[in-house]
């Protein structure tokens, strides 16, 4: 019988001893009575205790001899910046930790005179498999793929402990992670130019083989804009036909060129045979100075250099780029007024000498 057992029985029969001597006194029972009362004080309890033994089984374990087994003994070693690779080569993870192991049963006669050692090992050999796979971008995440990782207790290569890791920390040098932040920067900015050059082309390729393919091609794209003025595109036929000739640097067809020669908003209904010109042949400058004069934009006006400048990237994304060059020099603000105007250029050498009538 455990300490256990016997200080509840002793308690229960004198408890039992109280109750029956005080219930005897205050009834009166007679003298005979005492002997049995005292034999049943003492076989109750024994008699409660074996029935409740054979319910619950055998006892457990005592305390004391739990004691007996020799508990396990863990050791523990500080870790700190130990250079561990990444995928990246030149961009180490800086690793720091704290090792925790303890010893198994030796298998062998071989004694093991630095534990920790093996422990260490252990663990950075664990981390590494795990760090050269890693991006060194992602250092936060890589620290909690590490801490639940190294968080269970393996064996060593050598199998003489078992080891894992606690408090993992994993950084970068400070210069890695600014260079990292400056190439993902340029990353970003990169993509960003990446997508306007690509509209920008894309903008230059729908204006120059679709759009302004032909005067056709112009007229249907004009109306699909404005569909509810019909009359206003019949008007700009010419304006259009000068606008592709010179977008594709061509001449304007023979079968347009009566348009030509008719004010905004008036419109020949019969096409007129015009002999051929006997001035020299027209440059894509040429039809889109007609343009602006036909479109009220004076000499001197801003908007001539900005639009040139316009139509001459669509020329040159045809590959002229003798016409596009053509066009930037004729309408160059500096050079516009001499070029648009050859009066103003020679006109002080036009002028009468009025010293010399007098």
């Amino acid at each position: 019988m455990t300490t256990g057992r016997k200080t509840t029985t002793v308690f229960l029969t004198v408890l039992s001893g109280l109750l029956l001597t005080i219930l005897g006194l205050t009834q009166r029972w007679p003298a005979w009575a005492w002997p049995p009362l005292a034999v049943l004080l003492v076989a109750i309890p024994a008699l409660t205790f074996k029935a409740a033994s054979r319910r619950r089984g055998s006892m457990p374990v005592s305390f004391e001899e739990q004691l007996t087994t020799a508990p396990v003994q863990r050791n523990e070693h500080c870790v700190r910046q130990v250079a561990l690779p990444s995928q990246w080569a030149d961009y180490d993870f800086v690793f720091s930790a704290t090792v925790r192991w303890y010893l198994l049963s030796p298998s062998g006669g071989d004694p093991v005179l630095n534990p920790a050692g093996l422990a260490v090992e252990a663990v950075l050999d664990r981390a590494r498999a795990i760090t050269e796979k890693r991006e060194p971008s992602r250092a936060s995440l890589v620290q909690h793929e590490l801490s639940g990782a190294l968080s269970i207790m393996l064996p060593d290569l050598t199998s003489h402990l078992q080891a894992m890791a606690d408090n993992v920390t994993i950084t970068l040098l400070q210069p890695d992670q600014e260079r990292l932040d400056k190439l993902a920067d340029v990353r970003k900015d990169k993509a960003v130019w990446e997508h306007q050059r690509k509209y920008e082309q894309s903008k230059r390729q729908y204006l120059g083989e679709d759009v302004l393919k032909d005067t056709g091609s112009a007229v249907v794209w004009w109306l699909a804009k404005h569909d509810e003025h019909v009359e206003k595109a019949v008007t700009d036929l010419g304006l259009l036909a000068q606008l592709t000739s010179a977008a594709n640097d061509s001449d304007i067809p023979e079968r347009l060129q009566h348009l030509l020669a008719q004010p905004p908003g008036q419109v020949d209904p019969l096409p007129r045979v015009i002999s051929p010109p006997t001035e020299p042949e027209r440059q894509p400058a040429d039809h889109i100075a007609d343009f602006f004069d036909s479109m009220g934009f004076t000499q001197g006006d801003v908007r001539r250099s900005f639009l040139a400048k316009q139509f001459a990237d669509i020329i040159r994304a045809q590959d002229r780029h003798e016409a596009a060059d053509n066009v930037l020099h004729r309408f160059d603000q500096p050079a516009a007024f001499a070029a648009d105007d050859p009066e103003r250029t020679h006109g002080s050498n036009d002028e009468p000498d009025h010293g010399s009538e007098s």
